[in-house]
């Protein structure tokens, strides 16, 4: 998939749990939302592009896929 379309995609469920109010909550929810429902191709793709400087994702989403590949890395 597209990163561009990837990063829309992140950006939109960050919005949401964004409005939640609380950054942790926000990004444990991000997190959790990636997991339960994005193909793991899509996620490491997403990794990827952030590693390559992810112009475009939003913070919270960010720092959501990092803890995704902390988790990982364990």
């Amino acid at each position: 998939m597209e990163s561009v379309r990837l990063v829309s995609m992140a950006n939109q469920i960050g919005q949401f749990f964004e409005s939640q109010g609380d950054a942790a909550v926000a990004i444990a929810g991000i997190a959790d939302h990636l997991q339960k429902f994005w193909d793991p191709r899509m996620r490491r793709e997403l990794a990827e592009y952030l590693e390559r400087g992810g112009s475009g994702v939003a913070p919270l989403v960010a720092e959501a896929v990092r803890e995704i590949a902390r988790k990982h890395r364990r």
